[in-house]
């Protein structure tokens, strides 16, 4: 089923994110530089690496929370990173974001979580609204718990709960960071199942940071690997394609920290 879901929406061919010459840092301190990369429309694509490498820091800067220190992003060919604010606002509500904790309103039930974008973006009415937020809540197996708090759901529904807010306005771009941090083998699983879903059933760009394994397998067509070494990316490909590639550093960490190739 897993397979099916990965093989559908998949396209080969207009880039939805262009990544030209991108140096991240904070002040002084560069964190990764020289990065080019593409992510083609209807594509998984995987932001990997180890901890402190700059995968979240490389999210912000996609989704427009740090600006980049050198480079440029574009977005289907527009240059996010010139562009006014007026225009990346416009940007921005093509986005659908999937923080680590679900970033929920504990003071919110979920349809409440699910209907502010909804509401603060659309002239849509009360009724419609509510159809809408009960639809997405549906659509992310979470059907009948929406007068729910986020304190009374488990982890993994928190997590579904913030995709459903994500998707409230038919993203074409999708990005996930961390989504399996904290989550169980099957809750993680599930969740795999369901971006792969989602990319299915929206026909959206979906680009996840994840250090998951089984995660990365899974769900990507292709990924990029942020090395913290040489603070920048040592390779771009398919999971597959990395695993049996030339950088040992890649291969290492795909393989649990041994070099399959060291075996042969």
């Amino acid at each position: 089923m897993q397979e099916v879901l990965k093989s559908a929406g998949k396209s080969g061919g207009e880039d939805a994110i262009r990544v030209e010459n991108l140096t991240l840092a904070y002040d002084s301190y560069t964190v990764m530089k020289d990065l080019n990369f593409s992510v083609k429309k209807g594509e998984v694509f995987v932001i990997m690496g180890g901890s402190g490498c700059g995968k979240s820091t490389l999210l912000r800067n996609l989704i427009g929370l740090r600006e980049p220190a050198e480079g440029k992003i574009f977005y289907s060919g527009k240059d996010f990173t010139a562009a006014s604010r007026e225009e990346k606002d416009a940007m921005l509500r093509n986005f659908g974001v999937l923080y680590q904790g679900g970033a929920l309103w504990s003071s919110m039930t979920l349809s409440e979580n699910v209907a502010l974008p909804i509401k603060e973006f659309t002239k849509l009415g009360d009724e419609d609204v509510s159809e809408l937020v009960n639809l997405k809540l549906a659509l992310v197996g979470l059907r009948g718990f929406g007068d729910f708090y986020p304190s009374e759901i488990s982890g993994g529904m928190r997590k579904r709960a913030g995709l459903a807010r994500a998707i409230a306005l038919d993203p074409e771009i999708l990005f996930f960071d961390e989504p399996s941090a904290g989550l169980d083998p099957v809750s993680s699983y599930r969740l795999d199942q369901l971006i792969l879903q989602m990319r299915s059933s929206l026909g959206a760009t979906v680009v996840v940071v994840t250090h998951e394994l089984s995660s990365i397998f899974a769900i990507a067509d292709r990924a990029i690997f942020l090395d913290a070494n040489t603070k920048t990316q040592a390779a771009v490909g398919s999971p597959k394609e990395l695993l049996e590639g030339p950088n040992e550093t890649v291969r290492i960490f795909l393989n649990r920290g041994v070099d399959p190739l060291a075996k042969r």
